[in-house]
């Protein structure tokens, strides 16, 4: 039997996470207090294959009794029933964010600041998340990615030694992504803003690809930022990073950056990196 513990920071996308377990043919329940996750075990084992696939949800909301995580863990072990844990994360900002849109109140903010009960959950969290087998940081996924991250760890057998490397263009202008590892200006490109055939058209516009890459600096921007990128990525796995954030800006986000984050993406799916992308700023007015 699989047995796949699911918890992680709230607003990290734990409710996503098991529906599309669920829909893998995981039998699924959420918000499990700990102390009856070896109960639950036993009754599932005792079905004699007619459950081969459990997913449990269990995190802060169960208050208290949640605090008895690591306990009813070590019980798993002396039962002799093996386990997965999926750790799910996001960025200070992403979380504070989801809360205002949901206006929902964080679980330990009380009457406080959201923040103040993030930081508390992740204290809370540091443990558990040390002995996690997976750990997806939805800082900069959708749904859909999010669903194909889950496949590709619970279907496809996928190895958690590969970084999931996130490429954001974006717009100086609009401020620098604050989870950005590395950040890379492009404003030395020649603009096609000021071209009038191209002012209103984006990066993902084959005149402005072609306009943007003619010059031999992109070409040659392109070939270092791919071969340092490629340098990284085993130094950053050794210290146990399991996401990489690449920001690409220009003055407005919609041109020069928007080319030259699909360029790196394209060459970076290439050599089977796993790769997301994401136009921050492409939508909004200015260069």
């Amino acid at each position: 039997m699989r047995f796949v513990i699911v918890t992680g920071l709230s607003g990290a996308g734990k409710s996503q996470a098991v529906k599309v377990l669920e829909d893998l043919g995981f039998f699924c329940v959420d918000n499990l207090p700990p102390a009856l996750i070896l109960k639950f075990a036993e009754i599932c084992s005792q079905t004699r294959g007619g459950i081969e696939k459990v997913a449990v949800v269990t995190d802060i909301r169960g208050g208290k009794f949640f605090d008895q995580l690591q306990s009813s863990l070590e019980e798993l072990e002396t039962g002799g029933f093996n386990y997965e844990i999926l750790f799910l994360e996001a960025s200070d900002e992403t979380l504070i964010k989801r809360y205002k849109t949901s206006r929902r109140m964080h679980p330990l903010a009380g009457d406080g600041r959201i923040i103040r009960g993030i930081n508390a959950e992740r204290m809370k969290l540091d443990e558990i998340k040390k002995k996690a087998n997976y750990i997806i940081d939805t800082t900069n996924m959708s749904t859909s990615q999010l669903k194909q991250e889950i496949i590709h760890l619970f279907v496809e057998g996928g190895k958690t030694e590969k970084l999931i490397i996130n490429i954001i263009s974006f717009g100086f202008k609009y401020g620098i992504p604050l989870d950005g590892d590395l950040v890379f200006d492009v404003r030395f490109l020649p603009n096609p803003y000021y071209i009038e055939t191209m002012k209103k058209l984006s990066g993902n516009d084959d005149e402005v690809r072609e306009y943007v890459m003619k010059w031999p600096e992109a070409k040659e921007f392109m070939e270092k930022l791919v071969d340092m990128i490629e340098f990284l990525i085993p130094h950053y796995i050794k210290e146990g990073k399991s996401q990489l954030v690449v920001a690409i800006g220009c003055t407005g986000g919609r041109h020069r950056s928007v080319t030259m984050a699909n360029m790196l993406y394209q060459r970076l799916k290439e050599k089977d990196h796993r790769v997301i992308l994401e136009h921050r700023d492409i939508n909004e007015e200015g260069n």
